[in-house]
């Protein structure tokens, strides 16, 4: 049995649970994974006994040849496959298609993105690659000296996307991240025409995406000697990064490993200081299951990959945050992200 029809098979062995007969799946992310496909306009209808139709339009039919799945041409694909008693996917079917394709739906919960959470030999060998590619993007621009005073983070951003796109990534993982001095102190901040300047702390968050898979990473250096807040907080955000790795294994929960990782910060007294979840899933999407946080439930599986990025946010002064990606392992988890993180001092 071929990739594609094992993954559709193990996910009607799910639907008996919630006494449906067929799923119509429409999340094209979703419809790649079960069929090969990637289309902007494609739904897949996939039945208890493991059988399947493949819907999308003349512009992608074509490449519905050659995959291992019946095929049809529609222009509304939703339409064409929706059947009475179907279950649907209630995160992404939007409203108005649901009261379009009539009554009888089923509104059920991310079944897929269970499936996709566990990873196959080829899907990790693809998100190798990508982590790969990032590792040396950011080791190539640190030693060409591409990090440095007079510099901006949108110039720097951009060194770091050609560079993994010169290394064979089809494009970045999502929009680089680089904030300098006071703007490492927002987790999620935009580059800008902020010149870095001697004595900032410098946090990088990029990734490559290689066939349809994500690498996730982030580094912070700092362009000088670092003052004794900076060594500070950058030694804790270490020492929280390592003991979320250590607590990253089959069977762990969600939440007690983000546990061990924020109980460090939190025991320095950087709690209020660290403000998001310690890490997520990645694969065919940048964010996915499972996430690691407070209130997170459900256990972590063999065979994840997931991010562990702690960070602390000084409002005013700046911040630090390291990230890798692991794949959780019986024994310890496989590091996929291997740049050093000893603080670089640039």
């Amino acid at each position: 049995m071929t990739i594609h029809p094992e993954r559709r098979a193990r996910l009607a062995t799910m639907l008996a649970a919630h006494q449906v007969e067929a799923l119509l799946v429409t999340s094209r992310v979703n419809v790649r994974y079960l069929t090969g496909l990637d289309s902007s306009n494609a739904a897949v209808l996939v039945r208890a006994d493991g059988s399947a139709l493949l819907a999308t339009d003349n512009r992608y039919i074509d490449k519905t040849r050659g995959l291992d799945v019946e095929a049809v041409e529609a222009g509304d694909v939703a339409a064409r496959l929706a059947v009475p008693g179907a279950g649907i996917e209630a995160a992404h079917m939007t409203v108005a298609t649901f009261q379009r394709l009539g009554q009888g739906l089923v509104p059920l919960p991310p079944l897929v993105e269970r499936l996709r959470a566990t990873k196959d030999d080829e899907e990790l060998e693809h998100l190798r690659t990508a982590c790969a590619i990032g590792d040396q993007a950011f080791a190539d621009l640190v030693d060409a000296g591409g990090i440095r005073p007079g510099v901006t983070e949108r110039e720097i951003a951009r060194l770091l996307e050609t560079r993994m796109a010169e290394l064979g990534a089809d494009g970045p993982a999502f929009d680089s991240i680089v904030a300098a001095g006071e703007n490492g102190a927002i987790p999620h901040h935009a580059p800008t025409a902020r010149p870095l300047r001697a004595g900032d702390l410098v946090t990088l968050d990029f990734g490559a995406r290689h066939r349809g898979y994500h690498s996730d990473m982030t580094r912070t250096v700092c362009l000088g000697e670092p003052a004794a807040w900076q060594r500070e907080i950058y030694d804790l955000v270490a020492a929280a990064q390592r003991a979320g790795r250590e607590a990253l294994a089959p069977g762990a929960e969600a939440k007690d490993v983000d546990a061990a990782a924020r109980s460090v910060i939190e025991a320095a007294g950087h709690g209020d200081h660290f403000r998001h979840g310690l890490g997520h899933g990645v694969g065919l999407e940048i964010h996915e299951e499972p996430f690691l946080g407070p209130s997170r439930t459900g256990k972590l599986e063999d065979r994840v990959p997931i991010t562990v990025e702690p960070g602390v946010y000084l409002p005013g002064q700046g911040g630090v945050r390291i990230e890798d990606t692991l794949v959780t392992r019986e024994g310890e988890p496989e590091l996929l992200t291997k740049t050093t993180k000893e603080l670089l001092v640039l």
